[in-house]
């Protein structure tokens, strides 16, 4: 197996990984009963959900829909195509649709980590009921040492954790199949037959069932989120030579074993365990389930980076974690806030059965926009046959409605939370975003064009040196330069106006990185291409691409900054609550100094109100 292979076991296939623990024993809990006709009817749910969601759908179809190598819900908006300008109506609807499912994945983010966490520990109780007080406590002890540890990044994490994700699909298979060996009957359930009498013979109440169901293949959008991290090929290859060979087999072993001792239904893992193994197996379900846990922690990461880089969320300091993986990031004011949300979430439901209740509305969601998006791109953006493409993502649909409309009903015993958060991310989102284009609007009321301000231009002082004056509008003067001047009435000798933009593409090659355009009276206009996976360093731009160019000297260079004071006002634009929540995030964005990675000791900041 490929290093990238082994280190997608650790990071990616946590979550779907330890499904195990819980997912079964969850599904048959209700009032059915134990019985072989449910038994069977919910393994071949099982079997066919994953089979249809995870390998069918993400790992044949999804991921082919990668944006240069990035995958996720966000990626997947970036490739609708224009039609016409930006704002017309079908496109914003399609990258609405887009932000309100990634927003939904944060809900998860949080809820993954505590029900993941919490069900591993909860396995002493099999051990003995002394240590049933310090099951949250040690939840919430090892919940801070994983949040601690994602510093060192999503590659040495996985270097880590791949090795005992191995031994931990190994020890899936090898108790599966000592169960089935047993009672080999259970093998029965690969037949669709056994689902679809299992609907018709419970109705409703199998409705239910199925969002219980569902818990076996809520990894798959974190999968597709995590595709920068590791590649396409390591991802399919593992999970077609370990993940979905040793899950098939432990949740045949469960049912057989129900088949035999129904009685094991309050913990059918564990019970799969011989009494020596108890202790080892709780230690490796933690070890496990702490993995678990980075999927969709990384896939936060790798969201939040490509909404702030498509102007959704305000800067956030990115530490690049990987000198060869672009998409190896960690973002420390995300990180610290899950770990609050995650052991609130620990403390506040108390076990993993009631948080099981919350998990999978936010998933089944995100799934089902994933559909939506994937066919307009995969028709429109990659040309694929019309009536192939709409047979197979109709099929993708109906298996994702049946779970999205199961998932519902568990909104009022929890699954309100996911929605929640959604919802509170898709007005941060929609905020920021409408709050951006009211501020430039402002700005450019008072700017002149470089050409206005070139012929306006009288015998001012000029200064040694060069400023680099970042801008907002190409072509435009920065109000910082024009306040500098009416204030000082005095010009560094070269003017560099630079403009950084960030692409929809997760990448721009560094031939075309910068744009540059020459003018009279020592100005240049510069514009340097970042894509929303490229780390940013401006002086570096600027001393790999532009200096050789125009003969920039870098120790001679002066940064020039504008700081813009946002005030909400009554003035037309939005509602008044909007804008005083865009000016908290705005003067909560990480320092522009230290997001374009420019040196301290040589740069000016000169602030401006701004009213919107």
């Amino acid at each position: 197996m490929t290093p990238l292979a082994l280190g997608a076991l650790g990071v990616v296939y946590g979550d779907i990984g330890t499904s195990p623990l819980y997912a079964l024993r969850e599904s048959l809990a209700g009032e059915l009963g134990v019985s072989r006709g449910t038994v069977l009817g919910v393994l071949s749910l099982i079997v066919w959900s994953l089979l249809i969601v995870i390998t069918l759908k993400y790992l044949v179809f999804v991921v082919r829909a990668d944006h240069d190598g990035e995958g996720g819900i966000l990626a997947l908006t970036a490739l609708v195509p224009r039609r016409g300008s930006d704002g017309t109506g079908t496109r914003r609807l399609l990258i609405l649709i887009g932000i309100f499912g990634t927003a939904l994945l944060y809900g998860d983010g949080m809820i993954t980590p505590a029900i993941s966490v919490l069900s591993a520990v909860e396995g002493v109780r099999v051990v003995t009921s002394t240590f049933d007080p310090l099951v949250l406590p040690l939840a919430c002890a090892i919940l801070v040492g994983l949040f601690a540890f994602q510093p060192r990044g999503t590659g040495a994490i996985g270097s880590v954790f791949g090795p005992v994700i191995i031994v931990w699909f190994s020890v899936l298979a090898v108790l599966g199949v000592r169960a089935t060996l047993v009672e080999p009957g259970v093998l029965a359930a690969v037949n669709p037959f056994y689902a679809a009498r299992f609907f018709s013979t419970h109705g409703w109440a199998g409705l239910e069932v199925l969002g219980s169901v569902f818990l076996v293949v809520t990894g798959g959008e974190a999968l597709y989120a995590d595709l920068g991290h590791f590649g396409k090929r390591p991802i399919q290859l593992a999970w077609f030579a370990v993940v979905l060979p040793g899950l098939l087999l432990n949740y045949f072993g469960q049912g057989a074993l129900l088949l035999t001792n129904p009685q094991a239904i309050d913990n059918p893992f564990y019970r799969l365990a011989p009494g020596w193994a108890l202790v080892p197996l709780v230690l490796l379900s933690t070890a496990a389930t702490v993995i678990a846990s980075q999927a969709l922690i990384s896939g936060v990461f790798s969201l939040t980076v490509q909404a702030f880089q498509m102007g959704y969320l305000p800067r956030v300091r990115v530490r690049r974690t990987s000198e060869t993986q672009a998409g190896q990031v960690y973002l420390p004011a995300a990180n610290w806030t899950l770990m609050v949300a995650c052991i609130a979430l620990v403390l506040g439901f108390r076990s993993s059965a009631n948080l099981a209740s919350a998990y999978g509305v936010a998933v089944t969601t995100t799934m089902v926009v994933t559909t939506l998006l994937f066919y307009v791109v995969a028709r429109e953006r990659f040309g694929w046959p019309r009536h192939w493409l709409l047979l197979g993502c109709a099929g993708f649909l109906v298996v994702d409605l049946a779970f999205f409309f199961a998932n519902l009903l568990k909104i009022p015993d929890g699954g309100w939370f996911p929605l929640v958060v959604g919802l509170l991310m898709v007005l941060l989102m929609t905020t920021w975003r409408r709050g951006r284009m009211l501020v430039k609007a402002r700005l450019r009321k008072d700017q002149l064009s470089l050409e206005e301000f070139l012929e306006d231009l009288g015998s001012e002082v000029r200064v040694p040196g060069t400023a680099v004056y970042l801008s907002t509008a190409p072509g435009r003067m920065p109000a910082s330069l024009l306040s500098n001047l009416r204030h000082n009435n005095a010009l560094h000798e070269r003017i560099v106006l630079l403009h950084v933009h960030l692409a929809t593409s997760p990448h721009v090659p560094a031939a075309r990185r910068a744009r540059i355009r020459r003018h009279e009276r020592g100005f240049d206009e510069v514009t340097l291409h970042y894509g929303f996976r490229d780390p940013i360093d401006v002086p570096k731009g600027l001393r790999d691409r532009v200096a050789p160019r125009i003969g920039l000297v870098e120790e001679e260079l002066t940064y020039v900054l504008g700081r813009e004071t946002v005030l909400a006002t009554l003035r037309p634009g939005m509602a008044l609550w909007r804008e005083r929540l865009f000016s908290l995030m705005a003067r909560n964005a990480t320092d522009v100094t230290r997001f374009f990675a420019l040196p301290n000791n040589r740069v000016i900041e000169i602030g401006q109100p701004v009213e919107i």
